[in-house]
C-alpha cells in the first residue's frame, strides 16, 4: 500500500480504525488463534554495529555481558523447554554484523539449526546481514523464517544507525526471499520518529513481493548506556493504531506484538489482539529484556478465548508474482 493510503487509514477515528482492522483480521484469520514464539539470544553482546537502541553494541557502555555463541546442548535445552511450554516457533538471535559461509561460527549455527529443526517447531533466525549463499545454506539447514527488521523509515534511519544502510537491510531481505525462506520484518516504535516515518516504513514492508510472513511491531525498551536511554515510552494508542494499520496493509501476515509488551496492561494487549495482532514472543526473556511470564500469558489468552496456533515448519510465505517495478526486494 502507498503512503497516502496508509496515512488516510491511520488517521481514521480510533474506533473506526480498529473495527476496520478487526474485520480484515477475521476475514483472513477466522480461527481465533495466536502464535506463541520464543526468542533466545545465542550470542550476546560485542556487536560492531552502532544501532542506537541496542544494548549489545560494543560502542556503548551497558550492563550487558558479552557471551560467545552458545553450545549446541544448551540451545537444545532451551528449545526443548520452549516446545514443551507451548511455543511453536523458536527464534535464535546473534549479536553480530552478519555471517559468512565457511567460518566456524556459521558452521556451528547451521548445526544448531539442523538440530532445532528436528524438534518440529518453526525455526527463525536473526543473524544480521546475509549474502545469497549464506541464505541458501540456512534454508537447507531448516530455517523457516529469517527476521531482519527495517526499524523505521528510510529518511529517519541514518539518525538511528550509521554502520550500515537501509539498502543493506533490503539486500538481506532479498537474499532471504530468493533462498525460499519466509521473511519476518517489522519495526520499532519510539526511536524519535514521526507517525509518517512509521507509515513510510510500513509502505516499504507492505510492498515486499511476497509480503512478509510475519511483521513484528516493537516498542522501544530504553536501555541504560545507549543513545536512546532517555526516550519516552510509546503511547498504547499509538501501538494499537500501528497494529491496526499493519493488519490492513498485510492481511495474510502474522502481526507480532513484540518488545515492550511487558510494559502493557492486559487491557492494552487485548486492544492490540482485537486490532489484528495474532503472534507474541512468549517466555521470561526477550533477548536482553524482560517479557511477561508464561503463566500470565496463558491466563490472558484463555480469558480471551484464543487458542495457540499449531506449528507449520513447511509453510510458504504469502505469495504473489514478483513485480520488479513495485517490490523493493525484487529490484
Amino acid at each position: 500500500m502507498k503512503f497516502e493510503q496508509l496515512k488516510e487509514i491511520y488517521e481514521l477515528p480510533f474506533f473506526e480504525l480498529i473495527h476496520k482492522a478487526h474485520e480484515v483480521h477475521v476475514a483472513n484469520w477466522p480461527e481465533k488463534e495466536i502464535q506463541l514464539c520464543t526468542l533466545l539470544s545465542i550470542k550476546t553482546g560485542g556487536c560492531s554495529e552502532d544501532c542506537s537502541y541496542c544494548s549489545q553494541s560494543s560502542r556503548y557502555k551497558t550492563d550487558i555481558e558479552r557471551e560467545p555463541l552458545m553450545e549446541l546442548d544448551a540451545v537444545m535445552e532451551s528449545a526443548t523447554a520452549a516446545r514443551d511450554n507451548g511455543s511453536t516457533r523458536f527464534c535464535m538471535g546473534a549479536a553480530w554484523k552478519g555471517v559468512r559461509k565457511g567460518t566456524k561460527q556459521f558452521d556451528d549455527v547451521l548445526e544448531i539449526v539442523r538440530n532445532v529443526a528436528g524438534l518440529g517447531m518453526e525455526v527463525c533466525t536473526t543473524l544480521g546481514e546475509l549474502g545469497a549463499e549464506e541464505a541458501k545454506q540456512l534454508k537447507e539447514a531448516g530455517v523457516t523464517a529469517y527476521n531482519h527488521n527495517l526499524d523505521t523509515s528510510r529518511e529517519h534511519y541514518p539518525n538511528i544507525v550509521t554502520s550500515h544502510t537501509y539498502d543493506d537491510r533490503l539486500n538481506t531481505i532479498r537474499n532471504v526471499q530468493d533462498a525460499g525462506m519466509s521473511v519476518c520484518c517489522g519495526g520499532i516504535l519510539g526511536l524519535g520518529e514521526t507517525s509518517d516515518d512509521r507509515l513510510k516504513m510500513l509502505e516499504v514492508i507492505s510492498e515486499f513481493n511476497p509480503q512478509p510472513e510475519s511483521v513484528p511491531i516493537n516498542s522501544l525498551m530504553p536501555m541504560p548506556g545507549t543513545p536512546l536511554a532517555e526516550s519516552s515510552s510509546v503511547d498504547i494508542f499509538d501501538v494499537v493504531r500501528m497494529i491496526a494499520v499493519t493488519r490492513i496493509a498485510c492481511p495474510k501476515a502474522k502481526v507480532r506484538l513484540s518488545a515492550g509488551r511487558s510494559n502493557m496492561s492486559e487491557e492494552g494487549q487485548t486492544m492490540c489482539f482485537y486490532a489484528g495482532s495474532n503472534s507474541i514472543f512468549y517466555g521470561e526473556k526477550l533477548l536482553t529484556t524482560v517479557n511477561p511470564a508464561i503463566k500470565k500469558d496463558l491466563k490472558l489468552i484463555e480469558k480471551l478465548g484464543i487458542n495457540p496456533l499449531k506449528p507449520n515448519p513447511e509453510m510458504d510465505a504469502p505469495g504473489q508474482e514478483c513485480d520488479k517495478e513495485l517490490s523493493p526486494c525484487c529490484k
